[in-house]
């Protein structure tokens, strides 16, 4: 790195050894004389995509009376207190509820598709298109959203984007009902052929960001020192430092603790699991932990370590696998995930359901505070960002996908106002929702997106 005056690019990156180490936004990277707001506008908005597989206890007929998903207000004046959602209320000026949508194109088109909708759901998230029934290689669905926002804005970025999971990936050859299990695998698609693969092992994830290269040897001699990747920047922190104010010293020295936090846990983590002690997931990569929370959490880390630093704009983030039968004791039921969705309409199975639901939502707050919390410009990574969490599927337990559950958190750089539940015509599509999203994402030239009939007002 050679720093030759005051003004930064926002492309400083700090090498090392097998490190290439970006930096969060400071002011030494703001021309002289450019407001912050400016600059902070000129940015495209930070993308994030989660799916949670299995629908809502909120689109069952119990459900949809007792509003376990959704509020009863359309509006601003909403009451969360019987709904899943009640863990982002705290977050509600940053949150746009939106009800009632569809996905026709997860359901059986023909006979032969009927009973396969967990094999087709997730696919059909993020590009709203039916999948092709195959089991071979001839697969077929469409481009996701979030690839057609990596491929418009990615480019920008040292890292087009990135996807990450939770549960196992890459299962070979065909899954059940003639799907291929590709398409239970991920929900990012960079052409309707092109699946792209999702990134399980924090470890794996943290190493793509800050580079830490050399040979796996190397890296496995390093993590069994306890050493850092910041030990091999030293030298460059230091020079960088003599070139900063005392904000921007503090802003860095915030944004390195952070980046040695994580690797921390990691390391704790690998540690852990290396030690001998019986894994509750034995099949799981060394650097995944046992704990679905301390796995979600690190993964959401990540991603907000990369909205600071702008190595990537867009994530996808696949927190569950369709039919896993996974058992979540933090949530209050010790029944599995897939055995739970099959509440067989009984209103004390479907609350269940929802306590799950409830847990699953109960963890995105984690990153939203933590978004909120790191300066970008005159706001907060959290204003500039714009969050989708929902499900291809609506009542899991006879696998339909009317009523899906779907709400957005952040400001989109202004484009999403927040504290708004918006409740759709019957039959409206969730590709009108992600049109709309695609549009207030910059792609305002698109016309139609899967199986759209129009936008929607938000």
């Amino acid at each position: 790195m050679h720093i030759t005056r005051k003004h930064l690019s926002r492309r400083t990156v700090l090498r090392g050894m097998g490190v290439s180490m970006a930096l969060p936004l400071l002011d030494a990277m703001v021309p002289a004389r450019t407001l912050w707001a400016k600059t902070a506008q000129s940015s495209p908005t930070r993308f994030a995509a989660v799916e949670m597989v299995h629908g809502s206890a909120g689109a069952t007929k119990v459900g949809l009376a007792k509003n376990l998903w959704s509020p009863v207000e359309a509006g601003s004046a909403f009451d969360l207190t019987p709904t899943s959602l009640l863990p982002l209320d705290p977050l509600r000026e940053h949150l746009t509820i939106i009800s009632n949508t569809d996905v026709r194109n997860a359901e059986a088109f023909t006979a032969p598709e009927t009973g396969g909708d967990h094999f087709r759901s997730s696919a059909t998230f993020l590009t709203q298109e039916h999948p092709k029934q195959t089991e071979g290689s001839d697969i077929h669905v469409g481009t996701s959203m979030d690839q057609l926002y990596a491929q418009r804005f990615g480019q920008e970025t040292p890292i087009p984007s990135m996807q990450l999971c939770i549960e196992n990936v890459d299962q070979s050859g065909g899954c059940a009902y003639g799907y291929a299990c590709v398409y239970t695998d991920t929900i990012s698609w960079a052409a309707p052929t092109e699946p792209l693969p999702m990134v399980r092992d924090p470890r794996v994830a943290f190493d793509q960001l800050f580079g830490a290269g050399g040979t796996p040897e190397e890296r496995a001699s390093r993590r069994r020192t306890d050493s850092s990747i910041l030990d091999w920047i030293t030298d460059e922190v230091a020079r960088l430092k003599l070139t900063l104010g005392p904000t921007d010293r503090n802003r860095l020295n915030d944004y390195l603790d952070d980046v040695r936090e994580i690797e921390r846990r990691i390391q704790k983590i690998e540690l852990q699991n290396t030690s001998g002690e019986p894994r509750e997931l034995p099949e799981a990569p060394v650097g995944v932990p046992d704990s679905f929370r301390e796995h979600v959490e690190v993964m959401f880390d990540l991603q907000a370590l990369a909205f600071m630093s702008d190595l990537t704009r867009a994530f996808s983030f696949k927190m569950g696998r369709d039919a896993s039968g996974r058992i979540y004791p933090e949530s209050g039921t010790s029944r599995g995930f897939h055995p739970a969705s099959h509440h067989g309409e009984r209103e004390d199975r479907v609350l269940e359901f929802a306590t799950i639901n409830t847990y699953h939502v109960s963890l995105i707050p984690y990153f939203l505070n933590k978004l909120k919390n790191t300066p970008d410009g005159d706001g907060t990574l959290l204003d500039r960002t714009m969050l989708l969490y929902g499900s291809p599927m609506g009542n899991s337990n006879v696998h339909n996908h009317k009523r899906c559950p779907l709400f957005l958190a952040g400001h989109a750089n202004g484009q999403l106002k927040g504290n708004l539940h918006v409740i759709t015509k019957d039959r409206t599509p969730m590709a009108n929702v992600m049109l709309t999203l695609l549009h207030k994402l910059g792609l305002d030239d698109l016309e139609s997106f899967g199986d759209s009939t129009g936008t929607l007002a938000i």
